[in-house]
Formats: structure tokens, C-alpha cells, sequence
């Protein structure tokens, strides 16, 4: 009901509406977080630019793609040269930490509270930081799983190990042949476990953490909760965003909150309930940590 109704709101007293933030953090008996893209590009996990010419610059000059996303989806020849590119980017961005504390600041802020992170992020630096592993739902796959690419079976399987070897062995943009990954199963090669398509398994974990998630929201139908939405855009706004508006229209103590460097706005049915801030998000976290 929301997706034609949502209007810019424009702060015109950033100040004030950091203040209105940290006292909807301090009265929420709840906080429900909602992150995106946005919160991990703050934490310095960028996709372009200077980091991605580091890590990615022989790449670049021989396949042509200036950016992470789109040498994902280069059709490599072989599979020797898929898996060299993806677990260097794996590497990189799953297990190597943030070079910004932007999760911490945001895990001091709320590791007291009654809590639960829905996440659109595959990188798992919530858990990095020291996010409740039962308080998290990672809605799009996990970079550190793979799957099989059929999928034969809805089996996921920790790839840490591998990835390492494949980055540390491999060689003139090829990953060693005897790495290559196939599925115990049928054989077919891997996959990373990620949404891209209907091949995606949503394993056991998955499942588990989907009940969690719902069974949060249930209990928390009424009463002081915080919507926390970070750095979430519109390529999958039904996932948190509307969800979001809606929950808050329906509880008058709910209190949404948009921080978004571009798209910090909200539907004017809630606007009197909203607190949407501009800007960087981790700059916005370390001054309500100063303020508290």
C-alpha cells in the first residue's frame, strides 16, 4: 500500500533530528533493524574506485569491467578463471573485516537491547562485530556458503577454507583445476549461495531464521519499537523498507527512523512517527554515540 504514497522529507534541523534519534533509541523497548547496501558501503566495503583497482586492477585491464558487481556477472570462459575472480571478491568482502568500525558503532549502541537485524547484506559483518547469530536473518544468502548450482539438494556448505586456498594458489587469474568446486551430490559444479535467480537454496539455517525473524515481529506488534532502517535503496524495497512503513503506520508508539546518505524519506501517513537524516551513516552513528 505504500510503494505509491512514499514523499521526500526534507530535515531542514539535521541537529534536531539526531536529537529526536538518540530519544527514540533510548525509549524503544524493542529495535528492529533494518540494513542495506548503504550500511556496509559506510563501512568502507566499496564495490569501486580505489578499492576495487587494489584488489581487482589485472582483472580490469584484461576483461574490461571497471566495478566488483559487474565482473561477477562476466562470462568467464572457464570455470579456472570464475572461481579466481569469485574468491578473491569473496575474500575480500567476507572475510576480511570493514575498514570502518561502523557495525561496532552501531552494535554499542543497541547490544542491550531487546533486538533483531533483517539484513539484505551477504557479508556477514554484523556476526563480525558481535551481533547475536540467533538475532540475525540474512533474507539474500551469505557469501562464506556455497551450493549446488542445479540445485540437486538444499544443502549449503562453508567455503572459508576453500576460498582461502583458491586466493592463495591462484595464478595468472586462474584458481588451480583440483579447487575447483563440485557438489557431493551430483556433481554439477558449485555456486555461491546467493539470490540472484530461483536456484537459490534457502537451506535450513535460512529457514530457522526466517521463524525467528517472524516470530520477533509477532511479539512486537505493539508497544516503543524502533524501526532502524540503514542504508536500504529500492532494489528490494519490499523486503524491509515497506514492511517497515507499514508496521510503524500500524503501531502509534513505533517510531521509523531512514538513515540513508540519498534516500532518507518516508510516507506522509507516518511522518509525525519518522526520523529520516541525509547523510553518512556511520558519521551519524558516531555522534549519537557522542551524544549518549
Amino acid at each position: 500500500m505504500f510503494s505509491r504514497t512514499a514523499t521526500t522529507k526534507y530535515i531542514k534541523n539535521y541537529s534536531a533530528e539526531l536529537e529526536r534519534l538518540k530519544e527514540a533509541l533510548d525509549r524503544a523497548d524493542s529495535v528492529l533493524i533494518g540494513a542495506g547496501a548503504g550500511l556496509s558501503t559506510s563501512a568502507g566495503f566499496t564495490y569501486s574506485g580505489e578499492r576495487f583497482e587494489k584488489y581487482f586492477g589485472d582483472f580490469a585491464a584484461k576483461y574490461g569491467f571497471r566495478d566488483m558487481y559487474s565482473g561477477g556477472f562476466y562470462p568467464y570462459k572457464t570455470l579456472e578463471e570464475h572461481w579466481a575472480y569469485w574468491s578473491r571478491y569473496v575474500y575480500i568482502n567476507r572475510y576480511m573485516a570493514p575498514p570502518k568500525p561502523v557495525y561496532d558503532q552501531l552494535y554499542q549502541l543497541i547490544k542491550d537491547r531487546d533486538y533483531f537485524v533483517l539484513t539484505t547484506n551477504v557479508d556477514h559483518c554484523f556476526q563480525r562485530a558481535g551481533f547475536d547469530k540467533m538475532r540475525l536473518f540474512y533474507t539474500q544468502g551469505d557469501y562464506g556458503l556455497f551450493q549446488c548450482s542445479r540445485p540437486c539438494h538444499l544443502g549449503t556448505y562453508d567455503n572459508k577454507e576453500t576460498i582461502r586456498r583458491m586466493v592463495e594458489e591462484q595464478g595468472d587469474m586462474k584458481t588451480p583445476t583440483e579447487l575447483i568446486p563440485y557438489c557431493p551430490k551430483c556433481g554439477a559444479p558449485m555456486a555461491m549461495n546467493l539470490r540472484a535467480d530461483d536456484t537459490f537454496v534457502e537451506d535450513e539455517g535460512w529457514l530457522k531464521a526466517a521463524e525467528r525473524y517472524s516470530s520477533f515481529v509477532k511479539s512486537h506488534r505493539a508497544g516503543r519499537v524502533l524501526f532502524l532502517e540503514l542504508g536500504v535503496g529500492y532494489n528490494t524495497p519490499g523486503i524491509v523498507k515497506y514492511p517497515f512503513w507499514q508496521m510503524t503506520a500500524e503501531n502509534q508508539e513505533a517510531v521509523y527512523v531512514c538513515v540513508n546518505a540519498g534516500q532518507a524519506l518516508c510516507p506522509s501517513k507516518i511522518v509525525k512517527q519518522s526520523v529520516c537524516l541525509e547523510g553518512d551513516i556511520g558519521t551519524v552513528l558516531a555522534q549519537i554515540v557522542k551524544l549518549r
